[in-house]
């Protein structure tokens, strides 16, 4: 198996082709690494991954805030170096990321101008025009970079990696898209290169040609104005004639977000012939990633020789352990990225990274699940995400567990969630439940629904209640039509729909619904009482880009601040802007939200040890359902 097999980034021997690809971490309040951070890298190593890639360095705090790990203080250096052993003792190799900055991608505030190539418009603060760096500003940063490469080799790190992609500072010179200058560091291709080049010289320079150079770049932006791959193609010949020792291939920019780091909505290896069309042209190590979570996708990837190194990020957060699923032939036990990304929701809010399918990511140490002191008989009702979860992770535990289902199927709202053809990482995630859960000691009842009564004639120890939701029905005039269904049953295939749909209901589930209906629809219209669509959606910005787009490329008609007064065999009626209007169609989906299935714990409350998780308990995320059923479950 090639994944499996050693290669080489110049002179650097690594033990298999698969790398942990970069991400952001919460850093102390010097910028140096934690030792939660240390912990959560060195599991990754632990889990066989041949390269550990970190989250960008920042080499200077001179020209911006810290916005993320800082490599320029002693206690920065010896964290390093810590967290270099740490992966070495694991037989894995360390390659720290390095930049310059974000320059207009800067977390700024409205009164701080950041720096950039030009006098760009800031990302965040779009009325904040960025202050052009001077020729002496630059060419310390030059030397910045070079210092940091210093510290890094010295602190054990095996090699580094330039941070010039995604439309980041390094990428900001090199784009027309924001470099603007007519000095030597703009204009032309060669001069836009120029910073990018003499950082890579000025490390050269410092740290001899034997230390590993890997410059992450973006061959093509994916937006209006941005680098098309001819560009990007004369780039990496370029950056190889220039020494570095690989490239690690990335696509978009913040603009279009979901194309750099990916969604649920995206398409399994959506990099990968991209970085195939660069290797045709270099002769040195091509690294990429992008959803090739999938071993048979990313063998296959390495096999047709469109790389040579295959990148996860998110996908190891999931499960740290995939490298050694794939060596075991264990991969029907790797647990599946849902691509909701949570993880980087979390970072961007301002919180300690999570995820929604492994409570110890980034926790590694934080909850330790042990065996029981005693065999206690647990119950769990509902076979949903949580109550799945809860059921296995008790079983683990040593604990006689039950988990009975009302339907003649596992998944819940799950099923749903994972219905439509674009949203396969959810079904994936249902099926290696289900597949975990069979393989357990769990004594499963399909099509068994609880009562108050015989819950507690089975004098158990512990009652946990995943019973989920079910969807709110609004008060309007004509709901009881036979024409108006329920979101979560289209989605699932229980009901069909015709050819001129309306989805009440612009949030997530409305619009998922929507594009759903749009695949086989000839017309589909969302009607959304608020301002504008997805406002109730809690998630990461690139998962709404991407969800924005695909309702766009699904032609979706869309009806804001619109209230919904009646509803008839032929048409809707609703009010905008004090006026009524209607529009004719042959099916309405309601997706207007969901409310708890709680009755039955109103009736074991205080009969029983009995608790509630997911959406038993308020209608939430698959996130919320997971780790609710983990704690509770390892506290047992």
């Amino acid at each position: 198996m090639k994944l499996l097999e050693k290669g080489y980034i110049g002179k650097l021997e690594l033990k298999n082709r698969v790398y942990m690809a970069p991400m952001g971490t919460v850093t102390e309040s010097d910028g140096s690494f934690s030792d939660r951070a240390i912990r959560y890298l060195e599991e990754r190593a632990k889990g066989g991954i041949g390269l550990i890639i970190t989250g960008a360095n920042q080499v200077t705090l001179k020209y911006e805030a810290r916005a993320c790990n800082v490599l320029e203080s002693r206690r920065s250096f010896e964290q390093l170096n810590f967290l270099a052993r740490r992966i070495h003792y694991n037989a894995s190799k360390l390659c720290v990321q390095l930049t310059p900055g974000l320059g207009r991608m800067q977390f700024t505030t409205g009164d701080i101008r950041p720096y950039s190539a030009s006098e760009v418009d800031s990302f965040w603060f779009p009325d904040v025009k960025c202050r052009e760096y001077t020729v002496e500003q630059i060419q310390d940063l030059v030397k910045k970079m070079g210092e940091a490469a210093v510290m890094a080799k010295a602190a054990g790190a095996d090699a580094v990696e330039l941070h010039g992609y995604g439309g980041y500072l390094m990428d900001q010179f090199q784009s027309t898209l924001w470099n603007k200058r007519t000095d030597e560091y703009g204009g032309d291709l060669k001069g836009r290169m120029k910073f990018s080049l003499e950082c890579i010289a000025e490390i050269k320079k410092l740290c001899g040609d034997d230390f590993p150079i890997l410059y992450k770049f973006t061959p093509y932006h994916g937006v209006e104005g941005g680098r098309e791959l001819d560009e990007g193609i004369e780039m990496a010949k370029m950056l190889e004639e220039a020494g570095v020792d690989a490239l690690h291939i990335d696509t978009g920019c913040y603009e279009a977000w979901y194309k750099a780091i990916n969604t649920v909505y995206q398409e399994p290896g959506t990099q990968i012939d991209i970085a195939a069309e660069i290797k045709k042209h270099v002769n040195i190590p091509v690294l990429s990633q992008g959803k090739l979570n999938n071993p048979a996708l990313a063998e296959e990837a390495l096999q047709k020789g469109k790389a040579d190194f295959i990148g996860l990020a998110h996908q190891l957060l999931a499960d740290p352990h995939w490298l050694r699923k794939v060596q075991r032939n264990e991969t029907y036990d790797i647990v599946p990225c849902l691509g909701c990304n949570e993880c980087l929701y979390a970072g961007f809010s301002g919180k300690i990274i999570h995820c929604s399918v492994n409570p110890l990511c980034f926790a590694e140490d934080y909850y330790p699940v042990t065996k029981a002191n005693e065999r206690k008989r647990v119950l769990v009702i509902g076979g949903g995400p949580g109550g799945m979860v809860a059921a296995i992770n008790a079983a683990e535990r040593g604990l006689d567990v039950e988990l009975w289902e009302k339907t003649n199927e596992l998944g819940g709202n799950l099923l749903a969630a994972g219905g439509p053809s674009f949203k396969k990482d959810v079904k994936n995630y249902l099926e290696y439940l289900k597949g975990k859960l069979y393989r357990s000691n769990v004594k499963l009842r399909l099509m068994k629904e609880a009562t108050a009564e015989e819950v507690l004639r089975g004098n158990y120890d512990k009652v946990i209640l995943a019973t989920g939701s079910r969807a709110l029905i609004p008060a309007i005039d004509g709901i009881n039509n036979k024409k108006v269904l329920l979101a979560n049953d289209v989605l699932v295939g229980k009901e069909k729909y015709g050819k001129n749909v309306v989805v009440i209901g612009g949030g997530l589930v409305g619009c998922e619904t929507a594009c759903h209906c749009a695949e086989k629809a000839e017309k589909v219209t969302i009607i959304e009482a608020l301002d504008d669509i997805l406002l109730t959606a809690a998630h990461c910005k690139n998962n709404d880009q991407a969800i924005r787009q695909l309702v766009e490329d699904c032609n979706i008609n869309i009806v804001t601040s619109a209230k919904v007064t009646k509803i008839t065999d032929e048409r809707i009626e609703y009010l905008k802007d004090d006026k009524e209007d209607s529009i004719e169609a042959d099916t309405y989906i309601l997706a207007v939200g969901y409310v708890p299935n709680n009755e039955l714990f109103e009736e074991l409350n205080g009969k029983v040890d009995v608790s509630k998780i997911g959406d038993a308990v308020e209608p939430d995320k698959i996130l919320t359902a997971v780790h609710q059923a983990f704690h509770i479950v390892r506290s047992l």
